[in-house]
């Protein structure tokens, strides 16, 4: 009876968590649309990578709620960690990119304009590859850019979500 309790209590918690991970990764996608609606920022292709990066983190964190009974929920869990990764990999390019931009910058096309332009495995490619515009930093909060913000959150997604989806085995306490 109690195993079933602690199983039962550890699938509410996976559930509870993964439904805050979703809510984190909807706040942050509000603040980046209110920046770029509100403030007046143009996202480049690096941002819009991370922006649906975080969308399919919040999608995968929400139905590994749903089925955190099986192991489907576990395998959802596990590729929203893949896709956190994918993220800060992002991120981090981008934060590179602005600490050292390069010689010679080439403004490429925007995101849109690459997907009408190119055929999708072309575009793919051209997306990830830095532009004048990734490398530009255009808003900062405590001397860190968007982009430094962006990979500190996808760390912080990525040892979440292993917590939620691989959680640390209690130890039973001892008598003494």
């Amino acid at each position: 009876m109690s195993s079933l309790f602690v199983q039962h209590e550890r699938q509410r918690r996976m559930r509870s968590g993964l439904l805050a991970v979703a809510m984190w990764c909807l706040g942050l996608l509000g603040f980046g649309l209110y920046l770029q609606h509100v403030v007046g920022l143009v996202p480049c292709p690096m941002c819009i990578v991370q922006r649906y990066a975080l969308v399919l983190v919040l999608c995968l964190s929400v139905l590994a709620a749903l089925l955190s009974k099986g192991l489907a929920g576990r395998l959802l869990g596990v590729l929203a960690v893949l896709l956190a990764l994918g993220g800060a990999f992002t991120a981090a390019r981008q934060s590179w990119l602005q600490w050292y931009p390069p010689e010679i910058l080439a403004c490429g096309r925007d995101f849109f304009g690459m997907i009408e332009s190119f055929p999708l495995q072309r575009a793919i490619p051209m997306i990830f590859k830095g532009s004048g515009d990734c490398t530009a930093v255009d808003w900062t909060w405590l001397g860190l850019s968007i982009a430094n913000w962006s990979f500190l959150n996808f760390c912080a997604l990525v040892v979440v979500l292993l917590w939620l989806v691989f959680p640390p085995k209690r130890i039973a306490p001892t008598a003494f």
